[in-house]
């Protein structure tokens, strides 16, 4: 009888053990079930702000996300401009594994452009190169597309840019006045706000605004640039924007408030990469990849704590669909850094690089640890400058170029205009954070050189990186010929009172609208099983493979 009994309370305690388990599994983030996601993107910003240790501003919004969530202080793009940082965060791939590395592959982020602005565009892309989309492996899809299969209602507000056209199955709503206002009652959404306020072109398209700052204000000035009147305005207009950009989340976070929903919501607010300025965007250094993150929790969860782990923009969809209860994919290069399934393993390495902006090519992967990053730099021969034509419409990149010329630049200040660069790089982001002090020589720095230039050959082994193939090369190798490969047309079946869907094209998503009592579905839902279709019914099916041309829509 004593053996019966003990074994009865082993097995509560071990069932007890496994429920706590679960609960814990699902509830590990102290997070609702299927919480809210909303994430507040700004652009081309540095961690230039107080709560990342800047206070050369008051950012009263953004210091109370931080007091009332978590900040991420190691978080970095695998690039430092924009187009190729959101094909990594869609996919949760590096751009050097799907050809997405290219600054830019086409202008088909707005819809196409008029033939003036094609005209206009065109100047500034490789004339050889005819206009393509980047193409990820087969069954590759971006993060809306996996919550939308999970009922998250998805809006984006509005920018694109991922170096591919998104299918029609990506968003309920992608458009200037897309909100979570459009989703159904009691449905979880996951919504994106884009803020270009900061963005690079706003240091000279915000010239005659008035500033945000005192004319006089007192900035900081990295040591690679210039304390002229010239660029001191520039860096102020930076910080201008900044506060600006600070108001508008405001506004994005009393909304929240009003409508009961600031406990239900996890809220992102991060930069696309670093900062706007001469010697940041574009760039491998901290000041081009390195990228400001703040995540606030339900209910003030881990409220004002810093959290350094090393993330990667790829850990981005991973940590998204953990986060919504979702089991991560395993078509990623991410993994994810909270959230029900948080990864065990924290990264040692951080990985980017820099290939071509607009028409000048160059190619450079970046390998960062904790304190150490390498570079390696594959066009030594060619110099760290390159002129970009949309980027010296900066008055303070004018004024570097000025100065440049006149030899008044200091030794920090004219590295960048250096006519040749050494094969390999390694800096101490501890004692040397600007990164201007290259110790790859030093024999002091010998192991942990060969260990990172280790690790930069085996993560491009890896990711089979398609920087080592010239662009042409590339993109015949996804064209098979001269013509953009295409989605084959999805084929239905009819089996009793339902419809099956496929493609012959590997991985394609299939997007349908079912027409009832004259009345059009006005989203395209994602075909995961077989749909039911009542008699009267009129059905419209696309098939799209990300990086081909859909298929034609059929209608039955």
């Amino acid at each position: 009888m004593r053996k019966i009994i003990i074994c009865f309370f082993l097995f509560i305690s071990f069932a007890g053990i496994c429920q706590s388990t679960v609960k814990s599994k699902v509830q590990s983030s102290s997070l609702p079930f299927r919480p809210n996601i909303l994430w507040l993107v700004t652009e081309d910003l540095s961690p230039v702000i107080p709560p990342f240790g800047d206070s050369t501003i008051v950012t009263p919004v953004l210091s109370r996300l931080a007091k009332e969530g978590v900040r991420y202080t190691h978080v970095f793009s695998p690039s430092g401009v924009c187009a190729p940082s959101r094909a990594a965060i869609a996919l949760g791939m590096y751009p050097s594994r799907v050809g997405a590395m290219h600054m830019r592959n086409g202008f088909w982020a707005a819809g196409r452009p008029s033939a003036s602005v094609a005209e206009a565009q065109r100047k500034s892309f490789p004339p050889d190169i005819p206009y393509y989309e980047a193409v990820p492996p087969p069954d590759a899809r971006m993060h809306s597309e996996y919550l939308r299969m999970q009922g998250y209602y998805c809006s984006n507000r509005f920018k694109q840019d991922y170096q591919f056209v998104a299918p029609v199955t990506a968003w309920d709503d992608c458009s200037p006045t897309a909100h979570w206002h459009g989703r159904q009652a009691g449905q979880p959404f996951f919504s994106i706000f884009n803020f270009e306020v900061t963005h690079e072109s706003q240091i000279w398209g915000k010239a005659k605004d008035s500033m945000w700052v005192a004319a006089d204000a007192v900035v900081k000035v990295p040591p690679y640039l210039p304390s002229t009147p010239v660029a001191l305005n520039d860096i102020r207009r930076m910080y201008s924007n900044v506060k600006e950009m600070d108001y508008q989340i405001g506004k994005m976070i009393d909304q929240l408030e009003k409508e009961g929903l600031l406990d239900s919501t996890i809220i992102f607010w991060y930069a696309d990469h670093g900062g706007p300025l001469p010697r940041q965007k574009r760039l491998c250094y901290d000041s081009g990849l390195r990228a400001p993150l703040i995540i606030r929790y339900p209910n003030k969860w881990r409220a004002g704590q810093i959290d350094s782990q090393l993330i990667s923009f790829v850990d981005f969809l991973p940590t998204l669909m953990s986060m919504s209860n979702t089991k991560p994919t395993e078509l990623t290069d991410g993994r994810s850094f909270a959230g029900a399934y948080e990864s065990k393993t924290k990264r040692k390495y951080i990985h980017g690089g820099g290939d071509r902006f607009d028409e000048q090519y160059d190619m450079i992967r970046a390998v960062r640890d904790q304190r150490y990053k390498y570079l390696r730099n594959f066009e030594p021969t060619k110099g760290y400058y390159l002129p970009v034509a949309y980027r010296e419409q900066m008055p303070i990149m004018q004024e570097l170029l000025r100065l440049h010329k006149s030899h008044q630049l200091n030794e920090y200040q004219e590295q960048w205009f250096r006519s040749s660069k050494p094969k390999e790089e390694l800096f101490d982001t501890y004692t040397d954070p600007y990164e201007l002090h290259n110790i790859a020589d030093d024999v002091k720095y010998n192991s942990k050189l060969i260990e990172l230039r280790n690790e930069c050959d085996r993560w491009m082994n890896e990711i089979d990186d398609k920087g080592k193939m010239k662009e042409i090369d590339y993109l015949h190798s996804i064209w098979h010929g001269d013509n953009k490969p295409v989605t084959a047309d999805p084929v239905i079946l009819r089996h009793s009172n339902s419809i099956n869907m496929s493609s012959a094209t590997p991985g394609a998503s299939i997007g349908y609208k079912i027409t009832h009592n004259n009345s059009e579905q006005s989203v395209w839902s994602i075909y995961q099983k077989p749909v039911p279709l009542l008699p009267g019914d009129k059905l419209k099916v696309i098939a799209h493979r990300i990086g081909y041309e859909p298929s034609r829509i059929l209608e039955f």
